[in-house]
């Protein structure tokens, strides 16, 4: 068995450096995979290219191919413009949701995302890295930056957990997601490697236990909606530790707990649509006429 990868370690290791957490891991990474600190920030700039333009084709409006889902991250954003429109969440949060939820109805209609760090997942992080970019005027190497701690706090979640909501439940997809997101965030806005960690961890403790139910199996219903939910906790998450709060838990303690969780979860809560939202009568009906239309009944 493999050991597992300890955020821990490589938080403790920057702050002894005095570097950001994206400095080390920038080393770190370029190190263990033998490539040039450049060539590894050109393949994330390539990944956020995609993550841009998945994003732009959900605002079209698209519709997935079975009709059941489309055009809600493009109804956000114009509703907007409108002039009585309340903007509760304010403008960093909403557009994070509608840019998360583009790229989850970007993935439904067979576009082309990054899944970051699944499919089903795919809009959480694009979604609060471009609301990011937009907001505070972030140039490409830092999104770059951003992106590099993202992926290795995804590998220290694979490491010790899963990302698989077969395995584990929506909170190894959308959770796993926001976490990375979080982290990314808080970073990429000047936070200490100290508070990366506690951002991790409050993502968890606000997402254990979310279950996989897709309506029908498909990755629509409530996956694209929970990807715009999973980039709301991913920035409440930020800014709380970016304010100096902390998690009691630690983040790699909160990962494990996250794999427990997951371990006990039921395989009817786990990705088979034979639970939760999937098994409500409105889901049940639509699936039922779906795959008669389809042919597959």
């Amino acid at each position: 068995m493999n050991e597992k990868i300890s955020l821990r370690t490589w938080i403790e290791d920057a702050a002894d450096q005095g570097v950001p957490l994206h400095t080390y891991l920038l080393k770190l990474s370029s190190e263990e995979l033998e490539l040039s600190e450049d060539a590894i920030l050109e393949q994330m700039q390539t990944m956020l290219q995609v993550m841009e333009e998945s994003a732009a084709f959900g605002l079209t409006g698209v519709s997935s191919h079975s009709g059941l889902t489309g055009g809600a991250a493009k109804k956000l954003q114009e509703a907007r413009q409108s002039e009585n429109y309340k903007n509760i969440l304010g403008g960093v949060v909403n557009d994070a949701v509608a840019y998360a939820m583009a790229v989850g109805e970007c993935n439904a209609a067979m576009g082309r995302i990054v899944a970051a760090p699944t499919a089903g997942a795919s809009g959480v992080l694009p979604g609060v890295l471009l609301a990011l970019k937009q907001h505070y005027n972030l140039n490409e190497r830092q999104m770059a930056e951003a992106l590099v701690v993202a992926g290795n706090i995804g590998m220290v979640i694979a490491s010790r957990a899963s990302l698989s909501g077969a395995m584990g439940g929506c909170q190894a997809e959308c959770g796993s997601g926001a976490a990375m997101a979080a982290g990314a965030a808080v970073d990429v806005l000047g936070g200490t490697p100290e508070q990366v960690g506690h951002a991790v961890a409050l993502v968890f403790k606000n997402m254990l236990g979310l279950v996989c139910d897709p309506v029908a199996g498909l990755v629509e219903v409530p996956c694209i909606k929970r990807n715009g939910g999973a980039a709301a906790q991913a920035l409440l998450a930020a800014e709380l530790a970016l304010a100096g709060i902390t998690s009691f838990i630690p983040a790699d303690e909160a990962i494990d707990a996250m794999k427990s969780v997951g371990d006990r979860l039921p395989c009817t809560l786990k990705e088979t649509a034979e639970g939760g939202l999937a098994q409500t009568p409105t889901a049940l009906a639509w699936a039922q006429a779906y795959f008669a239309a389809d042919g597959k009944i």
